[in-house]
């Protein structure tokens, strides 16, 4: 049986959709750049959330980037464009927000509304959609297009989040996705098991593409984070079977599963200084992808596209 309910907690106006039976609950933020804020799992008394998110409508308010856009919809780029500017159908753009440092990150919808479209609940899930209508007006991305995110909670503590991009300008637009989440399992990572099908790993300078394509030799089986320093972009490798990536608590036995389609071929890692919880990114493109072009989208009028993953929590 499954159930949504919108509480207010904290300053947000959250949406949580329910699995009633197995007490599994996803905690959405609609009005905070589609935000998902938890994802919570029962185990007798105890009640295990992976994300780390932001602890308060305040904090999110006023600490956005400075706590690293935890949980937020990375549109219509993700990561790094140096000073904003890029050159596109032979004409120079420049962007302004969040600016710091010489530097633009994360895309225009961090810090949106969306609104809330469609709810749903079915035998197989809790479902919720929810839309930006971005109307161009940073001169710096002057290309309208709509974002549509469908979140949907399903059996086997299993999360569905698909985004769809639909241009709705008259013009041919550039494009990239991605997502935030930062997962935690209540300690520092460095406890924790990583794994990930990646053969390569991008070349980063100032932690934008070089061009390059490194080989990538760690975390091809379960291995201990222990002291390891993370930023990059990893290719993912679909001839391997998924999931893609998986991040394991050895001490409880929960592992977190990540299955996203070929829409997602790179996965950003981070870990922050802290080291209390670790940034795994589900990204259509790398970084600086309106100048470099690796991975960059382009959409004609009407045209839409899809990107898709799924994260499953299992006890192993």
């Amino acid at each position: 049986m499954f159930d949504i309910e919108r509480v207010q907690k904290d300053g947000f106006n959250q949406v949580i959709l329910k699995d009633v039976s197995a007490q599994t609950a996803v905690a959405v933020i609609p009005d905070c750049g589609a935000m998902l804020r938890s994802f919570i799992v029962k185990e007798g008394y105890k009640l295990v959330n992976v994300i780390d998110g932001f602890s308060s409508r305040e904090e999110y308010d006023t600490k956005v980037i400075e706590r690293g856009f935890k949980g937020l919809k990375l549109s219509p780029f993700p990561g790094r464009i140096p000073e904003g500017r890029y050159d596109f159908n032979n004409q120079v753009y420049r962007i302004n927000p969040s600016l710091q440092k010489g530097v633009v990150i994360h895309g225009l919808l961090y810090n949106r509304p969306f609104e809330i479209i469609q709810e749903r609940i079915t035998d197989e899930g809790a479902h919720i959609s929810i839309l930006h209508k971005y109307a161009g007006d940073d001169a710096g991305y002057p290309f309208p297009y709509d974002c549509r995110v469908e979140y949907s909670l399903r059996r086997k503590n299993t999360l569905s989040i698909t985004t769809t991009v639909k241009n709705t300008g008259n013009s041919i637009l550039p494009v990239a996705d991605g997502w935030h989440p930062y997962f935690s399992f209540g300690g520092k990572v460095d406890d924790l098991e990583l794994q990930f099908c990646a053969g390569d790993v991008l070349e980063f300078e100032h932690l934008v593409p070089t061009g390059k394509i490194l080989q990538n030799n760690s975390f091809f089986s379960p291995e201990r984070i222990d002291k390891a320093v993370l930023d990059n972009s990893f290719v993912l490798d679909f001839s391997k079977p998924q999931p893609m990536c998986v991040l394991r608590d050895t001490s409880s036995g929960w592992q977190l599963e990540f299955y996203p389609d070929k829409s997602y071929p790179y996965l950003q890692i981070y870990i922050p200084p802290h080291r209390n919880s670790i940034a795994i990114e589900n990204l259509s493109a790398p970084p600086n992808a309106f100048n470099n072009g690796i991975g960059l989208i382009t959409l004609a009028p009407g045209e839409e596209i899809r990107f898709f993953v799924d994260y499953v929590l299992r006890k192993k």
